[in-house]
């Protein structure tokens, strides 16, 4: 049986692939079993990936919104797009739960030019910028140019005194994050200079995904309660993460939105 990936590639279908992923979502094995054998009996040459993931989504939802949140999360992040303003903060909500200050889009002068930081970090004393790399769609990734661009930036950055975090401090380090994955030649050149670089899958069991499972700092884009309008209103205010929601959730009443939903929202997201 060949599915028809995103980028357009046409590849045999691997139950157990899929069952690893609704597994991830912490539906049991019973549910995983139930929801393989419904999606098999629907399946035909040239099915869609695409297809595949919306039919699982929402069996998934029928079973339990928050096992579907958890799967959605890969497209849910897309939804802090389309520029990355969003996946921006949220990378930085991420480091603020890892114990780190932190702080969004400073303008910095170089040796030679001036440069918009997306992520400042501050923990033990030591400074880390965080350049982020936002894909729109599933399918891409980030080629060495994007290592080599950044790498420059730091270079420009680097071994210069800036009023950070309250004090005279140099940038130390740097960290390359994207929503999506690096190519191999991406992590050589990456690795060979001694970046930092975070992934959907890299490094190996330590990549984004694994680090807002452990740490359950899902985005509000994931929630399945929650409207595409209301999720637009939500970021706008910077409420960025289901935690965020939890402790602010005075906005679900101020989109007026009824008591009933409130409770299936908040529901939810104490649930992620």
């Amino acid at each position: 049986m060949k599915v028809v990936k995103f980028s357009g590639e046409l590849v045999e279908y691997d139950k157990s692939k899929l069952s690893r992923s609704l597994k991830k979502s912490g539906a049991s094995d019973e549910v995983v079993a139930e929801i393989l054998n419904k999606i098999e009996m629907q399946l035909y040459d040239g099915i869609s990936s695409k297809k595949i993931y919306k039919l699982a989504f929402q069996l998934l939802k029928s079973s339990a919104n928050v096992h579907a949140a958890r799967y959605n999360l890969r497209t849910a992040i897309l939804g802090l797009g389309p520029a990355g303003f969003y996946f921006e903060k949220y990378i930085a909500k991420i480091h603020e739960s890892l114990g780190f200050e932190t702080t969004t889009n400073v303008v910095l002068n170089g040796k030679c030019v001036s440069h918009e930081i997306d992520v400042l970090l501050l923990k033990n004393d030591l400074v880390k910028m965080i350049e982020c790399k936002f894909h729109s769609s599933n399918d891409a990734k980030s080629d060495v140019k994007i290592p080599m661009y950044i790498l420059s930036r730091f270079n420009d950055l680097k071994d210069r005194s800036y009023r950070l975090f309250g004090s005279n401090r140099a940038i130390n380090s740097c960290l390359i994050v994207t929503n999506n994955k690096f190519t191999e030649e991406a992590i050589k050149f990456g690795t060979g200079y001694q970046l930092e670089m975070l992934s959907w899958d890299y490094p190996l069991k330590k990549g984004l995904r694994e680090i807002i499972d452990q740490y359950k700092i899902y985005p509000i884009t994931c929630l399945t309660t929650l409207t595409q309008f209301e999720k637009e209103k939500l970021l706008a205010v910077d409420i960025i993460t289901v935690k965020d929601l939890i402790e602010q959730n005075d906005w679900l009443e101020k989109l007026e939105i009824s008591k009933n939903r409130i409770r299936k929202i908040l529901s939810e997201s104490h649930q992620l």
